[in-house]
């Protein structure tokens, strides 16, 4: 529960320091909610840029500005006690009173430590809430009567006391749930038991906004400050549950993750002692990359990464290695995304008929209609041609002779003597030796003869 405090002369930033609490500076030196303090005081008026300091907090302040030094340097020998207040605009290097909010925190100095030499650091601890009403000085810097005001105390009862213990469990749960929290802090705010001091504590700590650490400086009522902390609290501690689940989800998985890569390593060295390895990391790398490179589709490709990680796990002496690898291997080896260009030219491939066979005028001019509604009908399906007559007639030429002329290419697969199915559809991946049918393993050709 820290916040980076800003400088109230815009240098570079330094390190981030925590606004720590001083109890026994609040018990004891301050002004605060019960103690009678000096209702009127006449103190230098430091600007800050973006930085909120509370009444009870030790915060570390950065000074650059010419007019800021000049405070310093002629009132600190003189008193270590300082109104700070917010400007408005950050961006204005010069505020005059109207540029300053009304409400800040008289701090005193307590060291100061020259950084470079137009700037120093001074340390300051927060005393009271101040009100600023008439500036008596302008030049060389602002001086201002304040009025130093105390915190309206809730009652004593019992619903002070559930607000209380309310608030402070919910400070706590949310330390508790920030990575970053550290044992002190939780310790820090069970160790406040000071109403005010704890309000402005956690003002100081839980990272609000500006706008909103200024509203809460300003309101006086102790049990206002509670239910404005109280709603912050409860945004805070459902986003912090929130990141807290997704912290365990993702070390959860990563640990299943890295888990699984462990116990690989150990199954890859077992087997390498073994002599079992042969290569399979090198075997699966490389059926990775010839199956991104073949393009396979959606379905085929998912199916594709499953057998790639069941491969990986399974020892080599297993039956199942070589099924899954001789399926793999015929994935990768498929013409997904492969496909010869084809030109129908009605008179070449008259002259290519002629040329490979003589006579057969009625065959010849069949296939030349067959074309011709090819060309005509690119889109379409058009009917399997099937040549039937003895051996030697010319059925298997006259399939070179259409593949050529289509500038396609031609595979032959002869079928004769098979009686099981299996050859042509292909073996189910089961069977140890199961091969792709005989179209499968002849994919390379478009053009098929069948004598």
């Amino acid at each position: 529960m820290q916040t980076e405090t800003r400088s109230p002369d815009d240098s570079p930033p330094q390190a981030p320091v925590a606004p720590v609490l001083d109890v026994a500076g609040a018990a004891e030196g301050s002004t605060r909610a019960g103690d009678p303090p000096a209702s009127h005081l006449t103190l230098p008026v430091l600007p800050l840029r973006n930085t909120i300091v509370f009444p009870g907090t030790v915060v570390p302040l950065n000074v650059n500005r010419a007019g800021s030094l000049r405070l310093l340097e002629e009132s600190l020998p003189q008193g270590k006690m300082l109104a700070l207040v917010m400007q408005k605009d950050p961006a204005n290097d010069e505020p005059g009173p109207a540029d300053l909010h009304e409400y800040g925190t008289v701090a005193k100095v307590i060291s100061m430590m020259r950084q470079t030499q137009n700037g120093v650091v001074i340390l300051v601890h927060g005393e009271d809430r101040i009100r600023v009403q008439n500036p008596v000085q302008m030049e060389p810097f602002l001086r201002a009567e304040v009025e130093v005001l105390a915190s309206v105390l809730p009652p004593a009862d019992d619903n002070t006391a559930a607000a209380m213990a309310n608030l402070r469990e919910s400070a706590v749960k949310l330390l508790k749930l920030r990575p970053d929290a550290s044992e002190e802090a939780v310790n820090a705010v069970n160790g406040i038991h000071d109403t005010a001091t704890l309000t402005d504590f956690l003002a100081s700590n839980l990272g609000l906004e500006v706008a909103e650490q200024q509203a809460l400086l300003e309101e006086r009522d102790v049990l206002l400050r509670i239910a404005r902390l109280q709603a912050h609290l409860y945004n805070q501690l459902h986003i912090a549950e929130l990141q807290s689940k997704l912290r365990q989800d993702v070390q959860s998985e990563f640990s299943e993750a890295q888990k699984r890569a462990y116990l690989r390593e150990q199954v890859r060295a077992i087997q390498k002692e073994l002599g079992e390895d042969g290569g399979t990391e090198e075997q699966v790398e490389d059926l990775r990359r010839r199956l991104d490179e073949a393009g396979l589709p959606v379905k085929a490709q998912a199916q594709a990464r499953k057998e790639l990680k069941k491969l990986e796990i399974t020892p080599t002496a297993s039956p199942d290695h070589s099924v899954t690898l001789n399926y793999l291997e015929t994935l990768a080896d498929l013409p997904w995304r492969k496909q010869d260009e084809e030109h129908v030219d009605l008179k070449m491939a008259q002259e290519i008929l002629d040329r490979d066979h003589y006579g057969l005028e009625k065959i010849k001019r069949r296939l030349i209609e067959y074309l011709a509604v090819r060309k005509l009908n690119p889109a379409g399906h058009g009917p399997i041609l099937c040549f039937l007559g003895p051996p030697g007639v010319g059925k298997t030429s006259l399939g070179q002779s259409i593949a050529d002329s289509l500038g396609r290419k031609f595979a032959r697969i002869s079928l004769g003597g098979i009686r099981d199915e299996s050859e042509i559809r292909g073996h189910r991946r089961t069977y140890i030796g199961s091969m792709p049918g005989r179209l499968f393993r002849n994919c390379a050709g478009w053009v098929l003869a069948i004598p």
